[in-house]
Order: C-alpha cells, then sequence, then structure tokens
C-alpha cells in the first residue's frame, strides 16, 4: 500500500512540471544566443514565473523556447553566464545585471528575449555564497512547508487518516485570501483581509469533520476506505476551485519586493522575511499551544493511545474536531504564504506540494508534530540546495530521494517510534 501512495504522489508530482514549448504552445518565450552572428549552443537560460521556474538550453542554431501558462504575466528569464565559453559574458551599458530580463506576456501569446554577448568579466557569485543563498530561502521555504504538514500529521496521528485532500485546504487558503483582499474583488486591506482567510480556512476544516470524517469514523470506515475517500475528496475539491478561478494563475497584491541584504551575499525580500517571521511566530505558538494547554495535552494522548485517552475521560471528538479546525487553519496561513513563494495562486497549488507535505511527514516521523516540523526543514533545504547541482525542475525529486534513503535505515522516520504489525 506504501508503495502505491508512492506511485500516486510521484504521477501527482509529474503532472505539475512544466514542460518545454512546442510550436503549437498558445503562450511561448523564445530568443536567440550569438556571439557576433554564430550561435552558441548548450547556453543555458531559466524562466521563473507563473507555473514554476524551467529550464532550457540552446540548441546548435543558438535557439531556445519554453511554454509559458499565462498571458498578461510578468516573467524573469535569466541566462546563466557560467554556461557561455571562457571570457565572453553578457554586456549592456548602464544595466547592472545585463544577464537578467523581465519580459511580460502580451496578447499575442509571443515574446522574443535576446541578450547582447561579448567580451567582457563576468560578475560571478561564489559557490558559497551561491550556498548560503540557497540555505536561508530552503529554511523559509521548509518553515512555510512545516505549517501544512503539521496539519497533516496531526489529523494523522489522531484519526488515522492520510488526508489526501490537505493539499486543496492549502489552496483554499490562498484563494480565500484573494477573494478578501485582491483590488477586483472585496479589496480589504491585507491585515484583516489574511486573518479573515485563516478563519475560513479553519472554519472548512471544522465543517469537513461534521459532515464527512465524523460520521465516517462513528461508522467505524477502515483507514484505508478513508484514504480512498480522501483522494476522491481532493479531486472534487481541486475541479470546483478551477470552476470557480479558471486554469489562469491569480496574484495577491504585492506587500514589498525590494531586496534586503542580511548577511554577507544573502538577501531576501521584505515578502520573504515577513513570510519567515511569521512562520517561526505560528510555530512557536503553536508548540506552546500542543504543549502547555488542556487541549494540546489531549491532543498527544489521542495521538499515543485513543482508547486509552478515552477510558481516561477525554472527549475523543471534541478533540478531533479542534484539530480538524487547527489543520485548516494553519493549511489556509501556508497557502497565503506559498502563494507569495511561488508566485501566484493555481487551482492544483496544493497538489504541487502535496508530495513534499507527506515527504515531511513520513521523514520527520508519522503522527509527530515536531517530527513533521524537522522533516519540513530538510526537505526545505534539500530541495533548494540541491538545485545548484541538478536542473532546476528536478529539485523537487531530491526530497524523495532523501525520504528513501531515511526509510532503508529507520523505517519510523527520524522522531517517530518503531512500532510492531501484526
Amino acid at each position: 500500500m506504501l508503495f502505491g501512495m508512492v506511485l500516486a504522489l510521484l504521477g501527482i508530482f509529474a503532472t505539475a512540471t512544466p514542460a518545454l514549448a512546442d510550436e503549437d504552445d498558445p503562450y511561448r518565450i523564445s530568443g536567440n544566443v550569438q556571439l557576433d552572428g554564430e550561435p552558441l549552443e548548450g547556453v543555458v537560460l531559466i524562466v521563473d514565473g507563473p507555473g514554476g521556474e524551467q529550464e532550457v538550453e540552446t540548441d546548435e542554431n543558438g535557439q531556445w523556447r519554453v511554454g509559458v501558462p499565462e498571458r498578461g504575466e510578468t516573467y524573469v528569464v535569466t541566462l546563466d553566464e557560467d554556461t557561455l565559453p571562457e571570457g565572453i559574458a553578457v554586456v549592456e551599458e548602464g544595466v547592472e545585471n545585463p544577464n537578467v530580463k523581465e519580459v511580460e506576456m502580451g496578447q499575442g501569446g509571443r515574446v522574443t528575449v535576446n541578450f547582447f554577448i561579448g567580451e567582457g568579466e563576468r560578475n560571478v557569485t561564489s559557490f558559497f555564497d551561491q550556498f548560503m543563498q540557497r540555505l536561508v530561502q530552503g529554511i523559509s521555504f521548509g518553515l512555510m512547508l512545516a505549517l501544512a504538514a503539521i496539519g497533516l500529521t496531526l489529523v494523522y496521528g489522531t484519526t488515522g487518516i492520510s488526508n489526501f485532500a490537505h493539499g486543496e485546504m492549502v489552496t483554499f487558503g490562498a484563494i480565500a485570501a484573494y477573494f478578501l483582499v485582491a483590488p477586483a474583488t472585496l479589496a480589504l486591506p491585507w491585515w484583516l483581509g489574511y486573518p479573515a482567510a485563516v478563519i475560513l480556512s479553519a472554519a472548512l476544516g471544522l465543517v469537513l469533520d461534521m459532515i464527512l470524517w465524523r460520521p465516517l469514523r462513528r461508522r467505524r470506515v477502515g483507514v484505508v476506505q478513508l484514504m480512498i475517500v480522501s483522494i476522491g475528496l481532493s479531486l472534487a475539491l481541486r475541479y470546483t476551485f478551477q470552476l470557480f478561478i479558471g486554469g489562469g494563475t491569480l496574484q495577491l497584491p504585492p506587500l514589498g519586493g525590494e531586496s534586503i541584504p542580511l548577511f554577507g551575499a544573502v538577501q531576501m525580500t521584505v515578502t520573504d522575511i515577513a513570510s519567515l517571521a511569521i512562520s517561526i511566530v505560528v510555530i512557536v505558538a503553536f508548540a506552546l499551544w500542543l504543549t502547555r494547554s488542556r487541549i494540546g495535552k489531549a491532543t498527544r494522548a489521542i495521538s499515543d493511545n485513543p482508547s486509552l485517552a478515552s477510558a481516561s475521560g477525554i472527549d475523543v471528538d471534541a478533540v478531533v474536531r479542534v484539530v480538524w479546525i487547527v489543520a485548516g487553519a494553519l493549511a489556509g496561513l501556508a497557502g497565503i504564504l506559498y502563494a507569495y513563494y511561488r508566485p501566484g495562486i493555481k487551482w492544483d497549488m496544493g497538489a504541487q506540494i502535496l508530495l513534499l507535505m507527506f515527504a515531511a511527514v513520513v521523514l520527520g516521523g508519522l503522527g509527530t508534530a515536531y517530527g513533521a516540523l524537522v522533516g519540513a526543514l530538510i526537505v526545505g533545504v534539500l530541495v533548494e540546495v540541491s538545485s545548484l547541482w541538478i536542473p532546476a525542475d528536478l529539485k523537487y525529486a531530491s526530497a524523495l530521494f532523501i525520504l528513501i534513503v531515511i526509510l532503508l535505515f529507520r523505517p519510523q522516520g527520524i522522531l517517530g517510534r518503531r512500532e510492531r504489525i501484526g
């Protein structure tokens, strides 16, 4: 069954990976890379924007192209100068970073981006500086991922449900935030709209428990059947989102895109710093709730032994209901932060990181909140740092690889407990 789950997750991951452009793609960014009229083959370009990051190489004619999902959106095209011949660089007077260009996909669906190549000195960033930048970004991404993974592992620990619809709870938080704060909708201030979106996400968790999971628990439905129900719920919610927001990419209002130097060559935008700070504060508050509050202690007791907890006088149904509310709120907050990290909101954005959430939960130890935090940090750092060695399109696969390696030597996960089956 575990092998089947991995195959299903791999299928989800495969559908989220963008492909190179074909001639029939409706929206395409393309260009040429030449030196004195001679084409340069094998030069790497990275296109980042709605739909994720894509990497492409120039062909024997010095040409390249990628398909992109949206028009009317801004894309950043970066030429990797390390793939240029020795002594050659991108040169353009009066431009600080000539190897980086921002383009907007117009209504025509075609954009051409050319770079001026010539002899010059490259603005080279040392490997250590690149590593530190990726490490900081990985920690930030890992903490954001932990918000979603903690809710997922809480639900599993108290109910035994492997909730494949948790990704859609992440998506719901981002969509709710958009409809509350976007100028084209209610246009609430962000400091009011985002907390309201988190509350709506918590309400979604409560509603799902009341109308679906609680009746199934009372009927003593098996774990496998519950997992199948969660897969069906995931598909239903995902395509409901597509019905309401379409297949395009929505953008939350910008909160500050300027970069701030932190230490050395490491820089972060104001939005990234705010995301990092919010994640830390919420995780610390959750840890205090889990260890100090009465409901938190009851949650841990139910996760350890539901039957014993019930015999001790704990209202298991009431605690599980609170767990669903907390899981929904954390997933909604993670969705808002992920919408700024991607950037953008899509109807299937939660499904795109579902593999990473399960990897974090299994890696840290099923049913343990602190294990989910540790696992999410490891996954986040691996995803970002691994792109220094492997193509950006494959960076999520590194999380699955380390998951397999850890489980070979420690099947219960890093902080999980060894249990006897049968």
